[in-house]
């Protein structure tokens, strides 16, 4: 008979236990989720913040690469009194090429469609320097191509530096 009640109490023990971490865990039940949603959250973000961080400094360095080449800031930059025509050209051309060499690896983190058109603004800008070059005299001074690509630029409608400038914001406001 001892045996008997001790399976009884030990019976209604257990289901007292069960009906009390049943009752526990469906009233903090919320909270453990919420727990475990916002330590994911946590982890996402400290896994995602070293990426978003690279992406906005390619962004930014776009940024400076197109602020550089372009003509109304590269021409103050590299100028030099009496520099000719053919130094101010090949000057010009480096300081271009080294730049992009500077920031190639920031295709690594911005879109392939933003690549494309940073890279063909690198490329017209050469072309429109080097048309600068052969629409002038052969004894023309360097600020005669300044002029000249000054010029051309003021004659386009729409900028295509400020354009550009205008895509990489909205690739970085999609960042977010």
């Amino acid at each position: 008979m001892d045996l008997q009640k001790f399976l009884t109490e030990a019976g209604v023990l257990v289901v007292g236990g069960v009906a009390t971490v049943a009752t526990g865990y469906y009233l903090i039940k919320d909270d453990i989720k919420t727990y475990f949603r916002l330590k994911f959250s946590e982890q996402q973000k400290d896994k995602e913040s070293p990426l978003l961080s690279l992406r906005l400094h390619a962004h930014e360095r776009l940024i400076v690469f197109i602020e550089r080449i372009n003509p109304s800031n590269l021409f103050i930059r590299v100028h030099q009194q009496g520099i000719s025509l053919a130094e101010l050209q090949a000057t010009v051309l480096i300081e271009i090429r080294s730049e992009y060499q500077h920031n190639i690896t920031q295709q690594l983190y911005i879109s392939a469609t933003t690549w494309d058109v940073v890279k063909k603004l690198k490329d017209d800008t050469i072309a429109m320097v080097n048309n600068g070059v052969k629409s002038l005299p052969a004894d023309a001074s360097g600020v005669d191509l300044s002029r000249k690509v000054l010029q051309h630029m003021a004659s386009i409608e729409t900028n295509p530096y400020d354009l550009t400038l205008d895509l990489i914001k909205k690739d970085i406001h999609q960042l977010f």
